[in-house]
């Protein structure tokens, strides 16, 4: 997609050639599931540029794009839900558990006008994300209305008289990995896939580098501590600690365990993970504070190879951003 969220941006390089091209939108299914979550995205252009898609392709993704070509010959704006019905073959096809019914909402857009009103939406949204803040796109389904796009924490109640869809967007997580080693470089990796912003944090600047880690959204070199508290990760950030290196973990952790952010691992087993809680409850952490240090790190995959460990690693932060008990 033009970015990680899907969003239109007219500044973006593959859509500023295009005079108009079709939002494709998942805005609801029934059945064995969508193969992709709600508010999954595709753009159809009027060049004939496809970017992303509503399912993991197939018979849908070609429906959507037939109908998005006819929605744009149609000329002006306009909008239309289209409802897909599957039966278990063709649900099958594309990842499905069984058949169902899938319903997307297609957009005209001209993402080089000022006044499309999704445009201006989508807009919207981009600026609340780069401030830090959640965005929902609140959509009209049922008659022609504006796009409108409001900061996470204002949305209204919507009523009973007519049907919406919303579409909330989230600043990515933030992975701050203490420890430029090779787990940290398959992290960043990794990561990536996940659309998360990884900051690689190290004292070593030979350890430390663009050339070893391409995928990474930022590297500092320094005392990890101090970049660490300059950072000042919040509730939407994970810090992994992965230099084996008590120099640099205890310092850390003195830092981020009475801070609000979302995960906290400890590389290590699990004899070295009680030695440095043993050390902090000395120094006056309590318990509960201790307990947020997940350590050994990751789930228990069985792996050890490098790659097998951030891999293990990442499953656990996702697993409790997504409220789940690993």
């Amino acid at each position: 997609m033009p970015n990680a969220f899907g969003l239109i941006d007219p500044n973006d390089p593959e859509l500023r050639d295009e005079q108009a091209v079709a939002l494709a939108t998942l805005v609801g299914g029934s059945g064995g599931g969508s193969g992709k979550k709600i508010g999954a995205k595709m753009i159809v252009g009027r060049s004939g540029r496809i970017i992303g898609g509503v399912t993991i392709g197939g018979c849908v993704d070609a429906q959507v794009v037939e109908a998005a070509d006819a929605l744009m010959t149609d000329g002006g704006a306009g909008q239309r839900l289209l409802s897909i019905s599957l039966d278990d073959d063709e649900a099958f096809e594309i990842g499905l558990t069984c058949g169902g019914t899938l319903d997307v909402l297609l957009t005209r857009v001209i993402p080089s006008s000022e006044s499309d009103p999704t445009v201006a939406a989508h807009r919207r949204a981009l600026e609340l994300l780069e401030a830090g803040e959640a965005a929902v796109i609140v959509t009209p389904l049922d008659a022609p209305a504006e796009t409108q796009t409001l900061p996470a924490s204002e949305i209204p109640d919507a009523g009973t008289d007519s049907r919406v869809f919303l579409d909330r967007v989230a600043p990515p997580l933030t992975l701050v990995i203490v420890g430029a080693g090779q787990i940290a470089m398959t992290l960043t990796r990794l990561a990536r896939e996940l659309d998360m912003r990884t900051v690689v944090v190290d004292g070593r600047d030979r350890y430390a580098t663009a050339a070893r880690f391409p995928d990474a959204g930022e590297i500092r070199v320094g005392m990890p501590s101090e970049i660490v508290a300059e950072l000042a990760p919040g509730k939407n950030a994970a810090v992994v600690l992965v230099a084996h290196d008590y120099k640099y973990e205890l310092p850390v952790l003195r830092q981020v365990l009475r801070s609000p952010v979302g995960y906290i691992g400890l590389l290590g087993s699990r004899k070295r993970g009680a030695a440095v809680r043993d050390l902090l409850a000395a120094e006056g952490f309590t318990a509960n504070e201790l307990a947020r240090v997940h350590t050994p790190i990751g789930l228990d995959l069985g792996g050890k190879r490098p790659e097998e460990v951030a891999l293990s690693i990442l499953a656990e932060v996702v697993a409790v951003r997504n409220g789940k008990r690993p």
